[in-house]
């Protein structure tokens, strides 16, 4: 999908922005859950009781990959569900820490991102801290 191009002194976060990151949202959400489907049918599909040790052991760590995969996106999910519900809040598009526009860019390289690049800088630094 082609990038938003705001014409001069359009409005930020008007129906037309709200269209397109929808669509983005929409097909990024169709991909992830047809690619759990596949996931699904090929777990049925090649799950075999293979009788030597190493194929059985290789074939446990390609589903457990595939699972922990699929964990990830199932997680992705649930935040562009969230970005579909702030758009029709017509709250998508803020920065949830400081209220800032997020910006355009910025959603077009994370459409679920939450918060400005400010915050999230400040919220990573703080995470480091944490960790050490």
């Amino acid at each position: 999908m082609a990038p938003y191009q705001p014409s001069k002194n359009e409005e930020y976060m008007n129906p037309a922005q709200h269209q397109h990151f929808r669509k983005i949202l929409m097909a990024w959400r169709q991909e992830l859950m047809e690619e759990a489907d596949r996931t699904m049918h090929h777990l049925q599909d090649e799950a075999a009781n293979l009788p030597d040790p190493n194929d059985r052991a290789t074939q446990e760590e390609e589903f457990a990959l595939e699972l922990r995969a699929r964990d990830r996106e199932r997680k992705l999910l649930k935040k562009i569900e969230k970005a579909l519900d702030m758009i029709d809040k017509d709250e998508y598009g803020w920065c949830e820490a400081c209220g800032i526009e997020i910006g355009i860019r910025r959603l077009e390289a994370r459409p679920t991102a939450e918060l400005c690049i400010d915050c999230k800088e400040l919220a990573e630094i703080k995470e480091r801290q944490l960790a050490n």
